[in-house]
């Protein structure tokens, strides 16, 4: 299950999903609601999010899925899990933000950060997407991702996840970790994967949409993970 982050959509998943089939996995994208494929509605908290995960795993009829989370889906895929029990086994975290029971999408952004995006957010209700070039893509890359983003739902941002950390922390977790370029709002996740046991740790040498840029390292990653 494939969960894609901030301003993006399922398509994200694009170049990932062929490389999937061809190893044998069933794989299923989730769109979220009020931005990419989804755009226009209202009303989004995370738990809208959150809601969205869970409904298209029981529609799916999964057991022991890996559930795959790019970026800000680290959040509601964190609370998603959790709901679910063992309709999921695996989670993978692709340069993903991690959040503490009771933290929000904000929790781990600096303050000027937080300020602007609280901003954007009283004055528009959603937040811009920033351009391609910001998650390390260049050319046709990036030029594909610009025209494909939206706009993301503001209502999310300052939003709490609760979950069991005991029972989150029983499972499986991959993370992957996109070195090259670094994007620096996800250093805070990095470190806090490097201070907790349990995780096994990739490092992809690509930005932070290696779904994009590094399609057949990520579902290698991802295939390796459904075998665990």
């Amino acid at each position: 299950m494939l969960v894609h982050g901030a301003w993006h959509g399922a398509w994200s998943w694009r170049r990932v999903l062929p490389l999937l089939w061809a190893g044998g996995a069933r794989a299923v994208t989730v769109s979220l609601s009020g931005v990419g494929e989804r755009p226009g509605v209202t009303g989004v908290t995370l738990q809208t999010h959150v809601d969205d995960v869970v409904a298209v795993v029981r529609a799916e009829e999964c057991r022991g899925a890996v559930l795959v989370a790019h970026s800000y889906a680290g959040v509601p895929v964190t609370g998603a899990a959790d709901v679910l029990g063992d309709a999921v086994g695996p989670l993978v975290y692709v340069d993903a933000v991690l959040p503490e029971p009771g933290e929000c999408w904000s929790s781990l952004s600096p303050p000027d950060t937080k300020a602007e995006r609280r901003a954007q957010i009283a004055a528009d209700g959603v937040l811009p997407a920033p351009a391609a070039a910001v998650f390390g893509l260049s050319g046709d890359d990036a030029a594909w991702v610009d025209r494909r983003q939206t706009t993301h739902p503001g209502g999310v941002y300052d939003d709490p996840v609760h979950f069991d950390a005991a029972r989150w922390a029983a499972r499986p977790r991959t993370y992957v970790s996109c070195t090259s370029p670094p994007l620096a709002s996800i250093d805070p996740s990095r470190v806090r994967v490097a201070r907790q046991p349990g995780w096994s740790v990739v490092a992809l040498a690509t930005g932070h949409d290696p779904m994009v840029s590094a399609p057949e390292e990520l579902a290698a990653v991802l295939l390796d993970a459904a075998r665990s």
